[in-house]
């Protein structure tokens, strides 16, 4: 009978060492998951990236997490070797928020050969370009059109037809800016009003700020500035106030950063889009599990899962 139960005992100390022999085993088993995004110098990405974090945290079990973003939102180049070197770490899956709807396509076709899943986040890639390579890349986001509206349908009730508006766009080759352009675009011609120039500010608030200057000389009878995302908009603001024009031109934003809270409540801003940025890639993070969880080929993945994008104005700011 004592040599039974030792024998048990014994049995139960050794399974309990295999156990904790596998634990690190089973750690290295959990996904890595990489996540790529544009300048950590815009607050909407280091927002994005703080609820990415976050969220692993929460579900530390889950998975891993590399988190990185390029330091200028138009160097490509720096983004498709970011994306190399997460290849390089034997990544499962790679969230992409692409700083260029098509040069970034080859890099992930790349990955997706070697049997990493991608999920694209923010800006959409260029369907034609990924045709050409013969992938499927699912867009996780908002409909920036849509949200481009809300936000120039609530500018157009200051405007009277025929008012002299200027659209500042972000990065001219990516999706998301053209798509905003659209949308800024439908409510201006809905409204009558005369979209006197686009010009890209680059997402950037120093090359949103000069556009603004710019349009505003060249035209001293414009209305209203619409920028395709906040930190254009914080560009518009002080050129706006260092045209002495503070009221008499309205000024529109896209992402509902932090920095433009304040903006909203006295009237410098007077609309903006909150499209999620805490969530914006976990959204692309949770899909990409589901995925792997699933066993599911990139092939397989969903072409498209919106996410929600909403109107902000003074009223409806917190």
């Amino acid at each position: 009978m004592k040599f039974t139960r030792r024998t048990l005992q014994s049995a139960a100390a050794l399974a309990l060492l295999g156990a904790l022999a596998a634990s690190p085993a089973l750690a290295q088993d959990k996904p890595k998951v990489a996540l790529v995004m544009k300048s950590l110098a815009n607050e909407f990405f280091r927002t994005m990236e703080d609820g990415a974090k976050a969220h692993q945290k929460a579900h530390a079990a889950q998975y891993t997490l590399m988190a990185n973003g390029i330091k200028d939102e138009t160097d490509t180049a720096a983004q498709i070797k970011m994306v190399e070197q997460m290849m390089a770490q034997k990544i499962n899956a790679l969230v992409i928020a692409p700083a260029d709807s098509k040069a970034l396509v080859p890099v992930v076709k790349a990955a997706i050969d070697r049997g990493i899943l991608v999920v694209n986040i923010d800006n959409q890639f260029d369907a034609a370009a990924l045709k050409e390579k013969g992938i499927q890349v699912p867009f996780v986001g908002p409909d920036n059109r849509a949200g481009a509206k809300l936000v120039g349908d609530e500018l157009a009730k200051s405007l009277k037809a025929g008012d002299k508006v200027g659209i500042i766009e972000g990065v001219s080759t990516t999706f998301n800016a053209q798509q905003r352009t659209l949308g800024y675009q439908d409510a201006m011609k809905a409204a009558g009003a005369t979209v006197v120039g686009v010009q890209s500010g680059q997402w950037e608030i120093d090359k949103g700020n000069t556009v603004a200057a710019g349009m505003m000389r060249e035209h001293p009878d414009l209305k209203a500035l619409l920028a395709g995302n906040d930190s254009m908009a914080l560009g518009a603001v002080a050129a706006v106030k260092a045209a002495g024009k503070t009221g008499k031109v309205l000024v529109v934003g896209y992402d509902n950063i932090g920095a433009i809270k304040p903006m909203l409540a006295d009237g410098r801003v007077l609309a903006t889009a909150d499209q999620f940025a805490a969530k914006q890639a976990v959204f692309g993070i949770e899909t990409a599990l589901k995925a792997l969880a699933e066993k599911k080929p990139q092939s397989s993945m969903p072409a498209e899962v919106k996410t929600d994008v909403v109107l902000v104005t003074k009223s409806s700011a917190k």
